[in-house]
Protein backbone atom coordinates (compact mmCIF):
# COMPACT_ATOMS: atom_id res chain seq x y z
CA UNK A 1 0.00 0.00 0.00
CA UNK A 2 1.02 3.38 -1.08
CA UNK A 3 1.62 6.10 2.26
CA UNK A 4 0.63 9.32 0.55
CA UNK A 5 1.72 12.44 2.69
CA UNK A 6 1.20 15.96 2.18
CA UNK A 7 3.03 18.51 4.22
CA UNK A 8 3.83 22.16 4.18
CA UNK A 9 7.08 22.71 3.02
CA UNK A 10 10.34 24.63 5.07
CA UNK A 11 13.41 26.34 3.84
CA UNK A 12 15.04 23.46 4.00
CA UNK A 13 12.72 21.71 1.54
CA UNK A 14 14.45 24.17 -1.48
CA UNK A 15 16.95 21.48 -2.90
CA UNK A 16 13.64 18.97 -3.20
CA UNK A 17 11.68 21.73 -4.71
CA UNK A 18 14.12 23.61 -7.01
CA UNK A 19 14.82 19.57 -8.19
CA UNK A 20 10.71 18.71 -8.27
CA UNK A 21 9.96 22.23 -9.99
CA UNK A 22 12.89 21.38 -12.92
CA UNK A 23 11.82 17.43 -13.45
CA UNK A 24 8.37 18.11 -13.53
CA UNK A 25 8.50 20.75 -15.95
CA UNK A 26 10.33 19.27 -18.56
CA UNK A 27 8.20 16.42 -18.11
CA UNK A 28 5.15 19.15 -19.05
CA UNK A 29 6.74 21.61 -21.15
CA UNK A 30 10.42 20.30 -21.76
CA UNK A 31 9.28 19.40 -25.39
CA UNK A 32 8.03 22.91 -26.76
CA UNK A 33 11.03 24.23 -26.87
CA UNK A 34 13.30 24.28 -29.76
CA UNK A 35 16.24 26.21 -27.83
CA UNK A 36 17.47 24.30 -25.05
CA UNK A 37 19.57 26.81 -23.57
CA UNK A 38 16.10 28.73 -23.23
CA UNK A 39 15.04 26.01 -21.54
CA UNK A 40 18.16 25.85 -18.87
CA UNK A 41 18.44 29.36 -18.36
CA UNK A 42 14.55 29.23 -17.56
CA UNK A 43 15.45 26.56 -15.05
CA UNK A 44 18.50 28.92 -13.35
CA UNK A 45 16.30 31.47 -13.22
CA UNK A 46 13.08 29.61 -11.76
CA UNK A 47 14.15 26.76 -10.01
CA UNK A 48 17.95 27.29 -8.56
CA UNK A 49 17.73 26.51 -5.21
CA UNK A 50 18.39 29.85 -3.93
CA UNK A 51 15.47 31.74 -5.87
CA UNK A 52 13.02 28.47 -4.08
CA UNK A 53 14.91 29.32 -0.72
CA UNK A 54 14.29 32.82 -1.08
CA UNK A 55 10.74 32.46 -1.90
CA UNK A 56 10.19 30.01 0.86
CA UNK A 57 11.23 32.58 3.15
CA UNK A 58 8.46 35.19 1.91
CA UNK A 59 5.46 35.65 3.95
CA UNK A 60 2.76 35.72 0.93
CA UNK A 61 3.82 32.40 -0.27
CA UNK A 62 2.84 29.18 1.04
CA UNK A 63 4.46 25.67 -0.21
CA UNK A 64 3.37 22.00 -0.03
CA UNK A 65 5.69 19.14 -1.00
CA UNK A 66 4.10 15.69 -1.57
CA UNK A 67 5.56 12.36 -0.79
CA UNK A 68 5.08 8.73 -1.33
CA UNK A 69 6.50 6.00 1.38
CA UNK A 70 8.73 9.13 1.77
CA UNK A 71 9.78 9.63 -1.74
CA UNK A 72 8.59 13.26 -2.74
CA UNK A 73 6.77 13.34 -5.94
CA UNK A 74 5.30 17.09 -6.31
CA UNK A 75 5.17 20.45 -4.72
CA UNK A 76 2.47 23.10 -4.77
CA UNK A 77 2.86 26.84 -4.43
CA UNK A 78 0.20 29.32 -3.17
CA UNK A 79 0.49 33.19 -3.45
CA UNK A 80 -1.48 34.95 -0.76
CA UNK A 81 -2.69 38.37 -1.58
CA UNK A 82 -2.05 37.84 -5.41
CA UNK A 83 -4.52 39.51 -7.42
CA UNK A 84 -5.31 39.46 -11.02
CA UNK A 85 -6.24 41.84 -13.85
CA UNK A 86 -8.99 39.57 -14.36
CA UNK A 87 -10.74 39.64 -10.91
CA UNK A 88 -12.57 42.30 -9.65
CA UNK A 89 -12.01 43.30 -5.95
CA UNK A 90 -9.34 41.91 -3.28
CA UNK A 91 -8.73 39.57 -0.96
CA UNK A 92 -7.39 37.10 -3.83
CA UNK A 93 -4.54 34.08 -4.05
CA UNK A 94 -2.76 32.50 -7.03
CA UNK A 95 -2.13 28.84 -7.34
CA UNK A 96 1.02 29.39 -9.24
CA UNK A 97 2.28 25.97 -9.40
CA UNK A 98 0.54 22.27 -9.13
CA UNK A 99 3.44 20.22 -10.25
CA UNK A 100 3.74 16.33 -9.39
CA UNK A 101 6.06 13.66 -11.06
CA UNK A 102 4.47 11.89 -14.18
CA UNK A 103 4.41 8.81 -12.84
CA UNK A 104 2.42 9.81 -10.07
CA UNK A 105 -0.69 11.41 -11.16
CA UNK A 106 -3.01 8.50 -10.91
CA UNK A 107 -2.67 8.98 -7.31
CA UNK A 108 -4.47 12.25 -7.31
CA UNK A 109 -1.67 13.94 -5.60
CA UNK A 110 -3.00 16.97 -7.06
CA UNK A 111 -6.12 17.13 -5.51
CA UNK A 112 -4.69 16.14 -1.97
CA UNK A 113 -2.10 19.74 -2.93
CA UNK A 114 -5.19 21.54 -4.44
CA UNK A 115 -7.01 21.18 -1.38
CA UNK A 116 -4.68 22.31 1.22
CA UNK A 117 -3.94 25.26 -1.36
CA UNK A 118 -8.01 25.54 -0.93
CA UNK A 119 -8.02 25.32 3.05
CA UNK A 120 -4.96 28.06 3.29
CA UNK A 121 -6.38 30.49 0.60
CA UNK A 122 -9.36 30.26 2.88
CA UNK A 123 -8.30 31.23 6.02
CA UNK A 124 -6.15 33.95 4.58
CA UNK A 125 -10.02 35.29 3.96
CA UNK A 126 -9.37 35.24 0.52
CA UNK A 127 -12.23 35.17 -1.92
CA UNK A 128 -10.77 33.69 -4.78
CA UNK A 129 -7.85 31.87 -6.19
CA UNK A 130 -6.73 32.09 -9.70
CA UNK A 131 -4.08 30.68 -11.41
CA UNK A 132 -2.59 30.43 -15.23
CA UNK A 133 -2.60 27.21 -17.61
CA UNK A 134 -1.08 26.42 -20.47
CA UNK A 135 -4.17 26.99 -23.08
CA UNK A 136 -2.84 23.11 -24.77
CA UNK A 137 -2.39 21.28 -21.60
CA UNK A 138 -6.03 19.87 -21.51
CA UNK A 139 -5.04 17.31 -18.29
CA UNK A 140 -4.81 20.36 -16.29
CA UNK A 141 -7.60 22.54 -17.69
CA UNK A 142 -9.89 19.33 -17.34
CA UNK A 143 -8.40 18.85 -13.76
CA UNK A 144 -9.17 22.27 -13.00
CA UNK A 145 -12.80 22.56 -14.57
CA UNK A 146 -14.03 19.40 -12.85
CA UNK A 147 -13.12 21.08 -9.15
CA UNK A 148 -15.20 24.01 -10.47
CA UNK A 149 -12.45 27.04 -11.51
CA UNK A 150 -13.90 28.90 -14.83
CA UNK A 151 -11.97 30.37 -17.36
CA UNK A 152 -11.82 34.07 -17.05
CA UNK A 153 -8.94 35.56 -19.27
CA UNK A 154 -5.82 34.63 -21.74
CA UNK A 155 -2.19 36.09 -21.35
CA UNK A 156 0.82 35.28 -22.70
CA UNK A 157 4.21 34.47 -21.28
CA UNK A 158 7.44 34.53 -23.14
CA UNK A 159 10.75 32.45 -22.27
CA UNK A 160 13.03 33.13 -24.76
CA UNK A 161 11.92 32.67 -28.38
CA UNK A 162 9.00 31.04 -26.77
CA UNK A 163 6.06 32.62 -26.62
CA UNK A 164 3.11 30.24 -24.90
CA UNK A 165 -0.64 31.81 -24.58
CA UNK A 166 -2.29 30.70 -21.17
CA UNK A 167 -5.55 30.62 -20.04
CA UNK A 168 -6.23 31.86 -16.45
CA UNK A 169 -8.76 30.55 -14.64
CA UNK A 170 -10.90 31.49 -11.00
CA UNK A 171 -12.48 30.10 -8.43
CA UNK A 172 -14.82 31.61 -5.87
CA UNK A 173 -14.01 30.49 -2.45
CA UNK A 174 -16.67 32.22 -0.42
CA UNK A 175 -18.70 28.58 -0.36
CA UNK A 176 -16.00 26.66 -0.04
CA UNK A 177 -15.82 25.21 3.54
CA UNK A 178 -12.58 24.88 5.60
CA UNK A 179 -12.06 21.71 7.23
Amino acid sequence: MQKIEVRKAKVSDAEIIALLGRVTFTETFGGLFRNINDLHDYYNKTFSVQKIRKSLKKVNNVFWVAFVNELPVGYAKLKLNSDSEFIEGKNTSQLQKIYVLKNFLAMKIGLKLQENLIVEAKKNKSNNIWLSVLHSNTRAINFYKKNNFTEIGNHNFQIGIENFEFIVMSKKLSTFICK
